[in-house]
């Protein structure tokens, strides 16, 4: 498949003046929803792939090419520009490189890459952070993976709740030296914050989990910020509404009687029926 356009696109986003939400997505039929609401992006999560592919917490137990296969499964469902949160690359600056050597093959748009120390160690209770040294390889070894000059690779670092502002700001410019295309800052909860940081770094940022005063998409984009998320609410929206359902029929209630069923032109529009009818009729008569 090409990836070109949503990569172009994803990077316009980068390179523009303004903030946008990406809708959070975890499979084919979620993102094709984004992609016709008019989300200009996608951002699968991993903590969003660990439940939807496992079952499981955001624990780091999801290997890659688990992730990697879900995202092809979601690009290739559509052409919704995409980015992924990577985590740590699921390893060391080595297993970086392979990170994105597989997620590039995945047509994702952009990824972030982070440095905390996953998985959690033995007997640590709180997040702890990689050296900036160790950071700063795996940013160069994510850059090295590439071959699609257009796949865009952000550093992520949540510094700012671990070890304070002065070490997030450190990070992002050490993470500007190496050549990423973004900066990702998980954990920015007020406007002074985010003025520090925009002020002291150049390139397009990236806000994990906005809230309260960091809404306002305007200010947001007048501090260099493009890409806000919100959350990942149609996940926990979806498994309210199985879960609901489930329940219902399990105590006896009529499907004709189950609330916030899609109709049936819904569900032909998000499986795309009609292409396939057309398909069915032009190549099996």
């Amino acid at each position: 498949m090409n990836w070109t356009d949503r990569r172009q696109r994803f990077r316009a986003v980068l390179n523009g003046d303004r903030c946008v939400h990406p809708g959070s997505v975890y499979d084919a039929i979620s993102a094709r929803i984004a992609e016709d609401i008019g989300f200009e992006l996608g951002m699968f999560a991993g903590s969003v792939g660990s439940m939807a592919v496992l079952g499981a917490p955001d624990l780091i137990v999801l290997t890659l090419s688990e992730f990697a296969d879900q995202a092809y499964r979601i690009n290739r469902a559509g052409n919704l520009a995409l980015m992924v949160d990577a985590d740590h690359g699921y390893g060391n600056a080595l297993n970086v490189r392979r990170t994105v050597e597989e997620l590039e093959t995945a047509g994702v748009a952009g990824m972030s890459i982070e440095d905390t120390e996953l998985p959690t160690p033995h007997g640590t209770t709180k997040p702890r952070m990689v050296s900036i040294a160790e950071g700063v390889g795996k940013m160069k070894a994510a850059l090295a993976g590439r071959q699609d000059p257009l796949l865009s690779i952000a550093g992520r670092t949540s510094a700012i709740q671990i070890d304070g502002i002065d070490a997030a700001i450190a990070r992002g410019k050490a993470y500007e030296e190496v050549g990423v295309d973004a900066l990702f800052f998980v954990g920015i909860k007020t406007r002074a914050e985010l003025d520090a940081i925009s002020g002291a770094t150049r390139l397009p940022i990236i806000l994990g989990g906005v809230s309260g005063d960091l809404t306002d998409l305007s200010y947001l984009s007048a501090r260099r910020v493009r890409i806000a998320l919100q959350g990942h609410q149609p996940f926990a929206a979806a498994v309210k509404a199985v879960h609901d359902t489930l329940r219902a029929l399990r105590d006896g209630v009529q499907p004709s009687k189950l609330p916030g069923i899609a109709d049936a032109d819904l569900i032909k529009r998000v499986t795309r029926e009609a292409e396939y009818m057309k398909a069915t009729k032009e190549w099996l008569g």
